[in-house]
């Protein structure tokens, strides 16, 4: 890194209300799920302001034994309806009210799979192409392909979800490619993260998004999702997370 070096951020994000209760923290090889995203971005050449934004006092609490500065989220960005984008443009606000910053690592409390190859991979990708307005983990899933998929009409039959034009392949192979975010993390430009034209349901990507592809993330929503997450882990020998020189 030299003095021109992006100023990168981290930002966990995570609500106290869940289906699983307290999912965020639940043990995962016996530390809580959210530390293992922050020990991947205190790993990172590059990140090196922390923070945490939500509305649970046990997640912020757990997210500051890894150097995490809480960030209080008001009720009207915690409820169930409430819009990811429009919690990180207010942590965005905080973080810039204490210093510039120009990328910003969104990291979902949910999520322990994730290293920190793949945080400093998507700000490097981010680096070299100034017009990139993000830079998004993500998976191919030709199985759940748009160009497949099925909605309900008002007489309860089965339409193309998406209008298409013509005959559409029944073999996967053919279609184009389709990715997923995974949402492990999402690596954005802070400077086009309040464009209102960024590209829906996560404007605040930008216009610009290119994808890192991978196999794939998990999501923890279930005790079954949390065994999973440990075999990830195990699987590529990801260090246990230590905050013990912060």
């Amino acid at each position: 890194m030299t003095d021109t070096s992006p100023v990168v951020a981290a930002l966990i994000i995570g609500r106290g209300g869940s289906s699983l209760k307290n999912k965020n923290i639940l043990p995962v090889h016996g530390i809580p799920l959210l530390q293992w995203t922050a020990a991947a971005a205190r790993r990172s050449k590059y990140v090196t302001r922390f923070y945490t934004s939500s509305d649970d006092d046990a997640i912020l609490e757990t997210a500051a034994v890894a150097g995490y500065t809480p960030i209080r989220r008001p009720p009207e960005l915690a409820s169930a309806t409430a819009q990811s984008t429009d919690a990180v443009l207010h942590a965005l606000d905080f973080m810039e009210a204490e210093a510039p910053v120009d990328i910003v690592i969104v990291q979902h409390a949910n999520v322990g799979t994730i290293s920190e190859e793949i945080i400093d991979d998507c700000i490097e990708m981010l680096i070299a192409d100034p017009s990139l307005t993000a830079v998004v983990p993500s998976h191919e899933q030709s199985e759940y392909h748009p160009m497949r998929a099925k909605g309900v009409d008002a007489d309860g039959i089965m339409r193309p979800f998406v209008p298409l034009d013509g005959t559409v392949s029944a073999n996967r192979q053919d279609l184009p490619v389709a990715y997923f975010f995974d949402h492990s993390i999402w690596a954005i430009r802070a400077a086009t993260a309040r464009d209102p034209n960024g590209q829906p349901p996560w404007p605040c990507m930008g216009q610009r998004i290119k994808p890192y592809v991978t196999e794939g993330c998990l999501d923890v929503h279930s005790m079954e999702d949390l065994a999973t997450t440990e075999a990830w882990i195990d699987a590529h020998g990801i260090p246990r997370p230590d905050f013990t020189l912060i």
